[in-house]
């Protein structure tokens, strides 16, 4: 891995958009041991965002945390839709208050629609996935209209999961991102997404989401 990334480096920076904590009903990882696995490991990222599955996570403050590892965390939530599983930044109450997030059949043009109107990013996550992917599903209920960016990079996709994620966006004029998906701690920063300037709250990710300058990268075959 990289040497730990710093202040010499620029404004670039490097986050794990997609993982999971116990807060999630199938994440086994605590938030402080993600930021030590980091440090521990002197992975080259320079902080994560996480996606708890089906919820809004408004109460915890990680900003201690943070600033203790010299890290960057952020929220963010990952609902499900007809079309698989999206992420979703920018999460606000008002957004919480537009659909149910525990719902596992939300519609995602809703989903869509709801995230723009009150200035969030909606994002379908591991789309080559069965199953939980967009991929398929678009298969059967047609490509759906409104989808920008998608995740291309996935720290738990198999086989070819990846690259037929990468094909639909080439095809289809996607952008995409990456994540590691991580449920346990030695997951975490196995896929990232590289912004041009530095980031310090989710305002600012859903800024530079939309501004389409962002890069997916990807350590899984030296993780």
């Amino acid at each position: 891995m990289a040497a730990r990334r710093g202040s010499g480096e620029g404004a670039r920076v490097i986050l794990d958009l997609h993982s999971h904590s116990v807060k999630s009903d199938d994440g086994r990882a605590q938030v402080e041991n993600y930021c030590l696995w980091i440090r521990k490991r002197e992975l080259p990222i320079d902080g994560f965002v996480l996606t708890e599955h089906r919820q809004w996570d408004g109460d915890s403050d990680y900003s201690a945390l943070a600033q203790q590892h010299g890290l960057t965390i952020l929220k963010a939530s990952e609902v499900e839709t007809e079309y698989g599983h999206v992420l979703v930044f920018g999460v606000t109450d008002a957004l919480t208050r537009a659909f149910d997030f525990r719902d596992i059949r939300l519609p995602l043009a809703r989903v869509l629609d709801e995230s723009e109107r009150h200035g969030a990013v909606a994002v379908p996550c591991h789309p080559g996935r069965p199953r939980v992917g967009m991929c398929a599903h678009a298969e059967k209920l047609g490509v759906p209209a409104g989808v920008r960016i998608i995740e291309t990079l996935n720290g738990g996709s198999r086989g070819t999961e990846d690259e037929d994620a990468r094909a639909m966006a080439e095809r289809m004029g996607y952008l995409g991102i990456g994540g590691s998906d991580a449920h346990i701690v030695s997951h975490i920063g196995r896929c990232a997404t590289r912004f041009p300037s530095a980031l310090r709250s989710e305002g600012e990710l859903v800024e530079a989401l939309r501004a389409g300058e962002f890069e997916a990268i990807s350590w899984k075959s030296k993780s």
